[in-house]
């Protein structure tokens, strides 16, 4: 049996969570987030308790063996972000590089001859503590670590001088450059 797929799932006050047919729908105080289930996968079970939530299967097949364990990570993710949300922080290393806030879309000054414009999507919100952190944060995970690999995407670090868009928990293996000529 799957080890995450036993787990139960804690359920927050202030959270409901209710199971039809193939579809999942979970509210919070954040919002409210959807997950509909394969029609061909049935077979996974959705018992709902007042303070806890278990998945079971009805059979032991491969493919719903396969799903037990993501089932129950998906429904736990859309859980903690009703409650919670999630956030992810990216630091901007360079000279110059910087970014901006304008109307729906972020302005990245990343040492290009053009400056980038980044349309922030539906569903996540992006702060600027400062011209060099960015924080993209929203109650759904996959759509938050979505926009913030788009982010990293426009100028990854790089390894001789660490210049570029980074996780803030991210560390970036360094290169010695060119030793010269002796």
């Amino acid at each position: 049996m799957s080890r995450i797929g036993r787990k139960p799932v804690a359920v927050p006050k202030g959270v409901v969570v209710t199971a039809k047919d193939d579809l999942l729908t979970v509210k919070g105080p954040k919002g409210e987030l959807t997950q509909t289930f394969a029609p061909a996968n049935g077979n996974i079970i959705f018992n709902i308790s007042d303070n806890e939530i278990v998945v079971d299967r009805k059979n032991e097949s491969k493919p719903t063996k396969s799903f037990h364990g993501l089932y129950r990570n998906l429904l736990n993710n859309m859980i903690i972000g009703v409650s919670e949300g999630f956030k992810k922080t990216l630091e901007i290393n360079g000279v110059g590089y910087r970014a901006e806030i304008k109307d729906k879309s972020v302005i990245f000054s990343l040492g290009y001859s053009t400056l980038i414009e980044y349309v922030i999507p539906e569903g996540v919100t992006i702060d600027l503590p400062k011209n060099t952190i960015v924080e993209v944060s929203g109650i759904d995970k996959a759509v938050v670590g979505q926009a913030a690999a788009e982010i990293r995407s426009l100028r990854p670090p790089e390894p001789y001088k660490g210049k570029g868009i980074k996780y803030s928990d991210e560390h970036i293996q360094r290169k010695v450059g060119k030793t010269g000529v002796k």
